[in-house]
């Protein structure tokens, strides 16, 4: 995991040594994702930057990465964690001069078209690869979003890409996300939606039911090939349902080593777990009794409000985001990362994605029938690249920590989506663990973790650090923005206007970094209820009038809020 830096469109005439300089300038404000090492490319026609974070092959893959005939420069923020078979599929020789994972894309590139090669990519990514010889850019990023990436265009109309939208608000008046699951060619000038599953219509899912020893293993085999490292790593264990699932596979190969076929002892074979709360948290508590049973090193910090309130504005700055639900977890997970940092660990696996998968929040009690239910699970998919991808991964390299992330795995969401969500729903007419969110799930690793973990109810992240968390921050809000100024909150922030003091206090400290009208639309509006899109506050009643990210909004299903 890394950050890349890129400038297309080069004309004759242009300054190159001065684009170099100012190339450089930018990236530098994105050197936090990759401390390690940095690269540049350029030729007449582009100049790609690197920041380097060296998780495989650190003596060598460095980055940008070339071909041996020098036509290809690539500069990729990811991880291929398929790509050892990718190579051996490979139709026609090709000379690969590092032990990088990501130098398999430009063989791909040389014999496949991308929309094919793109398809056969299981990892995280976003990339810039450049052709000199046909004076061609492809951009891309992952299905999901799990990598960030922007792009836009200077004052002189060059396409500018970039890991993080700090590289370009100042140069680029029209920044914006690039889209998950899409890639941009310059030879056609097109972007193009190569990412197509046929789960996301209902139809194509309904009555299909999944046996639980099939999730199980496909789970099991998302978690084993993301161990692929060589350097310290650990897991994020919250002591929820998600992430202790994570650890509990990890626990069971971290032994070994993946990259030789597990018949050599790992360089680390001790699994350290990570957790972090407000002194006497949910989280710590039920963290303590996950990792003592899955035989973790664990590593339990507590932190203070003062401590998260006064990261609030470098928390900001870092996650370029005024999203009220997402800023709340980003800040303890932005300090988590500080301390795992402090500890030599370079990597962490973490639970992202299961509740948009298989409708973990409580909000999804409320569901009318299955094909709704499904519909916002595709919905939350599609968003969790301004969410949760968001959150993990900008949080984490803050500190140039990688997260991955096994429950967003190619290959087990295709296993998990294809599922009728009839399977997935709450049981409304009975009691005790009928009525537990994601029970499928929990059913598939029935003996994997102690019952009260298995079995725990969800705890959003920002709830389970400790409840006087949110209460303290929307506390602290009404003391920084008067009754007049969120009146006229619109008039200030035409983009997305605040509705409540909270949101307005974040946004203020948001336009400090990211003052213009386009990094504001980078930021998606609308009402929540406890995590949910804004079409699902129509499934109840009392919805509308308790809309707030929080868990605790949805009455009669959180216990702290009955």
């Amino acid at each position: 995991m890394c950050s890349i830096f890129g400038i297309f469109g080069l004309q004759s005439g242009d300054d190159l040594q001065g684009l170099r300089r100012q190339a450089l300038e930018l990236s530098q404000r994105q050197r936090h994702r990759g401390p390690d090492w940095s690269g540049v490319y350029i030729d007449e026609g582009a100049i790609l930057v690197h920041e380097r974070l060296a998780i495989v092959d650190p003596a060598g893959g460095s980055q940008p990465l070339r071909s041996a005939d020098g036509g290809l420069a690539l500069a990729v923020n990811g991880e291929i964690y398929n790509h050892r078979e990718l190579k051996k599929e490979l139709a026609q020789p090709y000379e690969f001069l590092t032990g990088s994972d990501c130098e398999v894309i430009n063989a791909l590139y040389r014999e496949d078209s991308p929309a094919s090669f793109l398809n056969r990519l299981n990892g995280i990514f976003a990339f810039a690869l450049w052709d000199k010889a046909a004076g061609r850019a492809l951009i891309a990023r992952d299905p999901m979003g799990v990598c960030p990436l922007y792009w836009g265009h200077d004052r002189e109309g060059r396409l500018c890409v970039a890991s993080e939208m700090k590289s370009l608000v100042d140069t680029c008046a029209d920044v914006a996300q690039f889209p998950p699951g899409h890639y941009y060619d310059s030879a056609s000038g097109e972007l193009v939606k190569y990412y197509q599953r046929p789960w996301r219509d209902y139809d194509a899912v309904a009555g299909v039911e999944v046996d639980t020893q099939e999730l199980r293993e496909a789970f099991e085999r998302a978690v084993h090939r993301q161990l692929m490292t060589d350097v310290p790593y650990g897991v994020l264990l919250s002591g929820g349902l998600d992430s202790s699932l994570v650890t509990a596979v990890a626990a069971r190969y971290a032994r070994h080593r993946i990259e030789e076929d597990d018949k050599a002892e790992a360089w680390w074979p001790r699994l350290h777990s990570f957790a972090i709360g407000l002194k006497g948290s949910p989280d710590l508590a039920a963290a303590e009794i996950a990792a003592e049973a899955l035989g973790t090193v664990h590593h339990g910090f507590e932190y203070t409000f003062e401590e998260g309130l006064d990261a609030l504005p470098e928390v900001i700055r870092h996650i370029e985001t005024y999203d009220v639900t997402t800023i709340r977890a980003s800040t303890p997970m932005y300090l988590l990362a500080r301390r795992i940092k402090a500890m030599g660990v370079k990597m962490v696996l973490s639970g992202e994605g299961s509740d948009e998968i298989f409708g973990g929040y409580l909000y999804f009690h409320k569901a009318p029938n299955a094909r709704e239910f499904h519909e916002e699970l595709v919905r939350k998919l599609d968003a969790l690249y301004n969410y949760d991808c968001l959150r993990a991964n900008k949080s984490m390299m803050a500190w140039g920590v990688e997260p991955r992330v096994p429950f967003l795995d190619r290959e087990f969401m295709d296993v998990a989506m294809r599922m009728d969500a009839k399977y997935k729903m709450i049981d409304k007419t009975s009691s005790g663990r009928a009525r537990m969110e994601k029970g499928v799930l929990r059913a598939a690793f029935e003996g994997y973790l102690p019952e009260s973990i298995l079995w725990r109810q969800k705890e959003q992240f920002s709830d389970g650090v400790g409840y006087g968390w949110i209460d303290g921050l929307k506390d602290h809000a009404e003391s920084r923005v008067s009754d007049r100024e969120l009146a006229a909150a619109d008039k200030r922030f035409p983009v997305n206007p605040p509705l409540t003091k909270e949101a307005y206090y974040y946004r203020s400290l948001f336009e400090q970094f990211f003052p213009t009208p386009a990094a504001a639309e980078t930021v998606p509006g609308g009402k929540s209820i406890a995590c949910s899109s804004p079409a699902a506050i129509a499934w109840d009643a009392s919805f509308a009038g308790a809309a707030d990210p929080s868990g605790r909004a949805i009455a009669g299903v959180h216990n702290a809020a009955l």
